[in-house]
């Protein structure tokens, strides 16, 4: 998005996603991840989706990393994505629940160890 040199975006947050405060059926959560689809992008899509799917032209990105980069905030992200969805453009993916992932002490020490390995 275009920004003001002062840092805030043209577009107000709720200009960007149509007046639309939530998706009425797709809740997605901040670290859902975001995939763009092989479909061509059609005609008739408003700027903040277009660029969120040109942010995603390179990779899978967070609702939150999106955010960031659109410099929105995450509930407008959330609703431009499940618009998105919607049209096919778009899949998520959950996030990895906490259970699954890896346990902190033991990446640091697998760090510690590679650092053991360096000296």
């Amino acid at each position: 998005m275009t920004a003001r040199p002062g840092g805030r975006p043209l577009v107000p947050a709720y200009l960007a996603t149509g007046g639309t405060a939530r998706h009425p059926r797709l809740r997605l959560e901040r670290l859902s991840l975001l995939i763009r689809s092989d479909k061509p992008v059609p005609d008739g899509l408003t700027p903040a989706q277009l660029a969120l799917l040109d942010e995603l032209a390179d990779g899978t990105l967070t609702v939150v990393e999106a955010a960031a980069l659109l410099r929105l905030p995450v509930s407008a992200v959330r609703v431009l994505a499940a618009e998105l969805v919607d049209r096919d453009l778009l899949v998520t993916r959950a996030p990895i629940p906490p259970a699954e992932r890896f346990a902190p002490d033991l990446l640091k020490r697998v760090a510690d160890g590679l650092r053991a390995l360096k000296h």
